[in-house]
């Protein structure tokens, strides 16, 4: 849960460091733009964590659209304790049974890892927009 809790702590510094007025900042038009990405990363969070991780109701709309950053931060802060509580609850024999899912036949340990990659994708490609308007993006957290 300390990785858990370094990654919620990064895409709260990419929220903060990117200014209101470029958070529809795209580089292409084909792009997801800044907000689209990490709103992205928290509904996807929800849902894979419901769907795969056996995941309780969230009380939440993971398909919410947050407009500014404080909405964007309060609903990347509801994905991530959802997504906390529901591994977290999951026994070691839940995490290792296999089960079938859009990535093929996988445990939920690797649906939790795979969860963490996606994460990182996205991220990445927010930071990346941080840097391609000349500001300092966050440092990288690791653990």
């Amino acid at each position: 849960m300390a990785k858990w809790e370094s990654s919620r702590a990064f895409t709260l510094e990419a929220i903060e460091t990117m200014p209101n007025e470029l958070l529809d900042y795209k580089p292409h038009d084909s792009a997801m733009s800044f907000k689209e990405q990490i709103t992205h990363i928290g509904g996807a969070m929800a849902s894979i964590c419901q769907g795969f991780l056996l995941g309780e109701e969230m009380g939440f709309d993971h398909e919410a659209k947050p407009q500014t950053k404080e909405e964007m931060s309060s609903f990347i802060n509801q994905c991530y304790d959802y997504g906390k509580k529901t591994i977290a609850s999951l026994s070691q024999q839940e995490m290792d049974e296999k089960i079938d899912s859009f990535a093929g036949k996988i445990t939920r340990r690797q649906m939790v890892g795979l969860v963490d990659d996606h994460t990182t994708h996205h991220r990445g490609a927010a930071i990346s927009y941080i840097r391609a308007n000349g500001i300092q993006p966050p440092a990288f957290r690791g653990l």
